[in-house]
This record gives structure tokens, C-alpha cells and sequence, in this order.
């Protein structure tokens, strides 16, 4: 065991925290374990509040069942009886003012066949991709271009509005045109490296395992119930100041002056914070983070009536060019089977670009969900209970070329300090956590190899 000492992470989202939990695990009772977040409450994004009387989440709400993190992580922390999973209802697309099924057999949009996304593009375009094959294909290895270009290059622009862009608006709040194919989509970009002969092919060799379960996850009373059973474990000394200089040693210094000294340091705040704190200590690290970009995006979430008129989907998400303000719909209660008296919605607002996160008013918000749920159901909406959540910044762009920026920020990092995040390997929920437990490994070897001389 790493010797009992005192270490600190900066930032208390679920980031954090499983770095806190991990630090505890390995070095014991013993040891301080400082978590600075100036909020309110622990958590970050991951936010779990009451509408219409049941807890509900207004952050991330659920994640991706093959990826093993998050039942690993719930397993070890006897949480395995609070998972759910979705019903089995299957979301929609808002195209062309009509809702379509969403596409099957596609990697983040990107179709395997012409006769996925029969019915949701025109017929010359189905006749381009069903000639994409025969089309040379060129392709370098370890290139990383934007999705759209690949994807409009090989099957047209209406693929990447109608079915690529709905996918990577829901994850990223961004676009094909700003997401890199290595990011949306590794499992292709891995068998064009291989050496598959066209895109089709590609997608093809990149679908997951087609076993019939579930694809999401979630928990049963929300993400809250993961977060108080990490501080429960992790029993960090929780500081409600932001960090704003860090030292070598090291110190961290709040907003007031005040210091604390660290063995280890884990950061685990947004790049753009990040940046911030390492700049003059760490110039590589610093240059990169500082590249990193995002959005914002307002989560709107909603009680109706139980008996309101709502379609058998989990939700829609909206192409490119569409006259409605919401970017993707979920219908909750659908999604996860807890329909009663009252059903959930969920409507997401803003993407990378735009202001709308930070411009609009609550009043504005909800009288769009209201029209939005109109015009795309067809659907007069009772609103029986609101909550409105903003998350300024919190949405990180995963760029062409992301992959190259994220092994160049850690590469310029001293030992002892080490970074976990949503801008590192993943978005979702299960990266964090495998970030985090990366980040706590680093740190931890750092320490025993100073010990050790």
C-alpha cells in the first residue's frame, strides 16, 4: 500500500469523486484526502433533482451497458440492485417535419447498408450509397478527418444531416462537422486501418454484437444515489473553494490566498478551468488543454399528465435544419418504464456554436419544449411540474486529431499530478470513471517511486 499521506482533487463531479474513492481504497484510514469544489453541493454535471414528485435526472441520465465501468464500479460499492435498464423502446428522428424509426445497423449514425436509412434519405442518395463500395477509397492510417467529410464524401449530405448529426448532437451537443470520425465512431476508423475496402465495409466490421439486450443503463433514484455512496467511501474533506493557483510541492492556493500541500494532485475540471491552473506549470499540458472547446447546453425536464398522448418511443432525436429549438426528446417514462400518474420528459437545448444556453430565459425554454412537443407529437402538453438546468461549457468537443491532443496533455504533466475528465477518453459516465482510476494509478506510482529513492 502507497504510503498514508495527503492528496488532493480538484473538482467534485463524478470524476473527481471516483478519484477520491480510489485514493481511499489504496491508501487507507490514514490518509487526507482534500476534494476543492466551489459548488453547492458534490457532483458536477451528474444532478439528481424531483419533477412531478420522482427523482429524476437533469445531467447525464444513463450509460452504455457493454462498457464495464459503471457495473463494476456498482458491484464493488453493493449498488448492483439499483441498475435499470430501458424498456425497449426504440427512439425516433425528427426529418423532413415527419418522424422516421432510427436507422439499425449504423455506428453513431454512419449506415452499414442503403436499406438502413430507406425512407429517411432520397432516392439518389440510397442509389450513392449503394454504389459506395464499388468507389475507391481513399484512406491513410491513423488520419482522423471530421465525420461529416468522410461521410458526405462517401454517401452524401443527407446522411450527416438525417442521421449522423441527430446521433452526435444527443453526445456531444456538437456536430459531424466538428467531431472527429476517431472519436464518433473508433470501431470504424480501427477496421479502415485494417484495411477495409470502403466505408459500407468498415461499418460493417464496426456494428457492436447484435445480443438483443439493452444498450443504456441507469440507476433507480438517480445518479445521486452513486455519488453519496462514493463521499460515503471516500470520506474526503470537502473544501468549498475554487482553486486558483497551484504551486510546485504541492501547494494549492484558493481564491483568498489560503494553501494546502499535497503529495498527489488530481484535476479533475473541465479543460478550460484546467488550462487555467496550469498555466506557467506545465507548458505542453497547457497548450493542449487549451484547445480543447465546448458547448453548453440546457437540459429541460418535465411532468405531464400520465394519460397525455405520447408515442411508444423512448424519444426523438432532431436532424440538422429542423423548425423546432430542441435538439433531442426523451421521453422518460417510456424510456425507463416508470409511467404512472405522471410521465417525464426530458427536452436537451443548444449546441456548439450557439448561445442559447446562456441567452435564453426560462420562460422562452419552456414555451419552445411546449411548441416543440406540438409540432413534433402533435401533442398539447399540461405542464405539471418544471426544472431547468444550465451547463455552461460542460459539453467538450472531441476535434479531429483528439486522440494526438489528449496524449500530449498528459505527456507534459509532472508525476505527481495527473488529470481525469469528460475531454479525455469519453464523454459518458463509464470514461470518467476509467479516467479517474487512470489518473489515481499515475499519481499513486509517482509517489512509491519517490518513496523508493
Amino acid at each position: 500500500m502507497t504510503p498514508a499521506g495527503s492528496y488532493c482533487v480538484v473538482g467534485g463531479g463524478i470524476s473527481g469523486l471516483t478519484a477520491a474513492y480510489r485514493l481511499r481504497v489504496a491508501v487507507g484510514d490514514d490518509a487526507t484526502i482534500t476534494v476543492f469544489d466551489p459548488a453547492d453541493r458534490l457532483g458536477g454535471v451528474l444532478r439528481t433533482e424531483p419533477v412531478g414528485g420522482q427523482p429524476m435526472d437533469l445531467g447525464a441520465e444513463a450509460f452504455v451497458l457493454r462498457r464495464p465501468e459503471v457495473p463494476a464500479l456498482l458491484a464493488e460499492l453493493g449498488l448492483s440492485g439499483r441498475q435499470r435498464s430501458t424498456t425497449g423502446a426504440r427512439p425516433l428522428i425528427y426529418s423532413q417535419q415527419r418522424l422516421h424509426p432510427l436507422p439499425s445497423d449504423t455506428v453513431a449514425g454512419i449506415p452499414s447498408s442503403a436499406t438502413s436509412l430507406a425512407g429517411l434519405v432520397d432516392g439518389a442518395t440510397i442509389a450513392r450509397m449503394e454504389a459506395e463500395p464499388t468507389r475507391p477509397l481513399r484512406w491513410q492510417a491513423g488520419s482522423d478527418p471530421a465525420a461529416a467529410e468522410l461521410v458526405a464524401d462517401r454517401f452524401g449530405e443527407q446522411v450527416v444531416a438525417r442521421s449522423v448529426d441527430p446521433l452526435l448532437g444527443g453526445v456531444y451537443a456538437g456536430a459531424a462537422a466538428t467531431i472527429g470520425l476517431r472519436a464518433a465512431a473508433p470501431s470504424v476508423t480501427a477496421a479502415l486501418d485494417r484495411g477495409a475496402g470502403s466505408l459500407t465495409d468498415a461499418v460493417r466490421q464496426g456494428l457492436p454484437p447484435a445480443d438483443g439486450g439493452p444498450v443504456f443503463g441507469a440507476l433507480q433514484g438517480g445518479y445521486q444515489v452513486l455519488l453519496d455512496e462514493l463521499v460515503r467511501r471516500s470520506r474526503p474533506r470537502w473544501v468549498r473553494a475554487a482553486i486558483e493557483k497551484i504551486g510546485h510541492g504541492w501547494e494549492l492556493y484558493d481564491e483568498t490566498g489560503a494553501r494546502w500541500h499535497a503529495d498527489a494532485v488530481i484535476l479533475a475540471v473541465p479543460a478550460p478551468r484546467l488550462a487555467r491552473l496550469i498555466d506557467g506549470l506545465a507548458p505542453r499540458s497547457f497548450a493542449a488543454a487549451s484547445r480543447i472547446t465546448s458547448a453548453s447546453s440546457v437540459v429541460m425536464a418535465l411532468a405531464v399528465p400520465g394519460n397525455t398522448a405520447l408515442p411508444e418511443c423512448s424519444g426523438v432525436l432532431v436532424a440538422t435544419g429542423e423548425p423546432v429549438h430542441a435538439k433531442a426528446v426523451t421521453l422518460s417514462s417510456r424510456k425507463w418504464g416508470t409511467a404512472g400518474d405522471v410521465a417525464l420528459l426530458r427536452l436537451s437545448f443548444g449546441r456548439f456554436g450557439d448561445d442559447l444556453a446562456g441567452r435564453a430565459s426560462d420562460e422562452e425554454l419552456l414555451a419552445w419544449a411546449v411548441d416543440d412537443l406540438a409540432t413534433v407529437f402533435g401533442v398539447a402538453v399540461d405542464v405539471l411540474d418544471v426544472r431547468v438546468r444550465r451547463w455552461m461549457d460542460a459539453m467538450p468537443q472531441y476535434g479531429p486529431g483528439h486522440a494526438e491532443l489528449v496524449a500530449e496533455l498528459r505527456a507534459g504533466l509532472p508525476p505527481t499530478l495527473a488529470v481525469a475528465g469528460s475531454y479525455l477518453d469519453g464523454i459518458g459516465v463509464p470514461a470518467c470513471i476509467a479516467a479517474a482510476g487512470r489518473a489515481v494509478a499515475g499519481v499513486l506510482e509517482a509517489v512509491d517511486a519517490q518513496v523508493a529513492r
